[in-house]
């Protein structure tokens, strides 16, 4: 079988659309510009960026220094005081025509997607949808969220992880204009920049006071966290980096909502219901569980290790995964894969060594796939790529023991009493979500109040959630306020001087969210 990109869809032929859709927001050159203070503007030291798909340099990005930083927060603020005197109905106005911007453009930003951080195009699709279906709803609702409420006295400054750019960052930032509220946004490092150049050339197209700029996150982040002027901050990201953003807020009252990563885990108990358990196994590994709601880890019961096994292994051996945009002949639609690369051949290369550590310290590898099952074009860079792998009883020193792995690889541990089931599913201190597969709906009930997750979901999985469903994490895994629903509004936003936000606060109490 011989492979082509789609007609239309390779990299050079979606960079010239995105210049053609956006042409004020790239540089002659197709370098995508800095926005700041309402302009596109050149400014900044080049670096190339290269596509995860096939390893080549995709575009380049102007990294500005922190001196650009601080005046971009400083014109941000101005932006903010004239934005937050404006009345609802033209912040719903606005946000409405951004929206129909871009879902004009949606295909554009879904194949930006696959090239840069290499997305399956179904799924790179779902991410544009999600976002602005969530952005809909809050404009239907958001009347009644902000009643009694103002905006905060400084921008919302957002820096948010690669995976999606658009269902997590330009949704949240669009809630938060709706809010009455500037944004500021950082492109990830890692990819995204391309998509969110042509999402917020169409935003400020709509006249939304949005600020968006790239750089590294050590010349970066101490003005777009500490910055007395930023009325809040909103972190998606890994431990490392969010404990330094929450270290840096420490001697300060300001909101705050950092998300982090978190070995989610799924226990099974006592089940039978093995059927149910194998649809939401395979949809499990969409985009390679480079998310931060994915179920890296499974907690069986010994008792059941042979009948989980015969459920889950002909599901692994099934996963489809390759170029996102191959296909056979022209004409043939988009190839419906699980996932497509990680975001970087230094991702995969840390992955497999985390495999083969694991499996030198004692693990059992059940199941450890390899690259010749992948949909490749003839002579393709798949450095980026990972196949799926299956490790049994990872020891107690390996990485992936209690950190997530953030690919296409689970741990199995095998457990014979519910405290043992209850301490392997809270090994990383804090989870953002977590599952019991367990045909006792009481006896799960009872379990899941000990597990330490925001979300715990009985005989179905959870996830982030969309709309009115609220969104944090406990333990390590959050700091800070939580989002989702009426609970994002009021986080950018003031209300009365006494109330409480909801969060992961040292006084926190639940939000009843299992």
């Amino acid at each position: 079988m011989t492979l082509r990109t789609a007609p239309g869809a390779s990299a050079p032929d979606i960079i010239a659309r995105a210049r053609t859709a956006t042409p004020e927001a790239f540089s002659s050159d197709a370098t995508p510009r800095n926005l700041i203070a309402g302009r596109w503007v050149d400014t900044g030291i080049l670096a190339p960026v290269r596509t995860p798909v096939d390893n080549t340099v995709l575009t380049h990005i102007a990294r500005i220094d922190a001196d650009t930083a601080r005046a971009a927060v400083r014109a941000a603020t101005d932006q903010h005081r004239e934005w937050a005197a404006t009345p609802l109905s033209y912040r719903i106005e606005r946000v409405t025509e951004a929206v129909e911007l871009l879902t004009a453009e949606r295909d554009l930003l879904a194949l930006l997607l696959a090239w840069e951080i290499g997305k399956p195009w179904r799924l790179a699709c779902a991410d544009v949808d999600r976002a602005l279906d969530g952005v809909r709803w809050y404009i239907e609702q958001i009347a009644g969220m902000v009643d009694g409420r103002t905006p905060l006295p400084g921008p919302v400054s957002n820096i948010a992880s690669w995976n999606y750019p658009m269902s997590v960052l330009v949704h949240a930032e669009l809630v938060q204009l709706l809010a009455g509220n500037a944004v500021i946004a950082k492109t990830p490092t890692q990819g995204g920049a391309l998509c969110l150049t042509v999402a917020h050339a169409l935003m400020r197209r709509a006249d939304l006071p949005a600020t968006l700029v790239s750089g590294g996150g050590a010349e970066l982040s101490e003005v777009l966290v500490r910055a007395p002027e930023i009325g809040a901050v909103a972190f998606v990201g890994g431990r490392s980096n969010g404990g330094k953003v929450a270290a840096a807020l420490l001697d300060s009252d300001k909101r705050h909502f950092i998300e982090q990563e978190g070995l989610n885990a799924w226990g099974v108990w006592e089940f039978s219901q093995w059927d149910l358990l194998a649809g939401f196994l395979k949809k499990g590994f969409e985009y390679g569980k480079q998310r931060c709601t994915a179920y890296p880890r499974f907690v069986v019961q010994r008792e059941l290790v042979d009948r989980f096994l015969d459920t889950y292994l002909p599901i692994v051996r099934s996963i489809r995964f390759g170029h996102p945009l191959a296909v056979e002949a022209d004409g043939d639609p988009l190839p419906e894969l699980d996932f497509g690369p990680l975001i970087s051949a230094t991702k995969a290369d840390e992955l497999r060594r985390k495999v083969s550590d694991a499996v030198e310290g004692g693990a059992v590898p059940l199941y450890r796939g390899s690259l010749d099952h992948g949909r490749f074009l003839d002579g393709q860079d798949t450095s980026a790529y990972a196949a799926p792998s299956v490790l049994l009883a990872p020891p107690g020193r390996s990485r992936l023991m209690h950190s997530e792995p953030f690919g296409p690889v689970d741990t199995i541990v095998v457990v014979d009493t519910t405290d043992e089931l209850l301490s392997q599913m809270n090994a990383s201190n804090g989870a953002l979500v977590a599952s019991l597969a367990c045909d006792d709906q009481e006896l799960a009930e009872k379990l899941a109040v000990d597990l330490q997750a925001f979300k715990v979901g009985i005989n179905k999985p959870r996830s982030r959630g969309d709309r009115e469903e609220p969104f944090g994490g406990k333990g390590a895994s959050w700091k800070g306020a939580f989002v989702g629903g009426e609970l994002l509004v009021q986080a950018v936003t003031i209300g009365d001087p006494h109330e409480r936000l909801y969060g992961n606060f040292p006084d926190y109490v639940r939000y009843p969210a299992t």
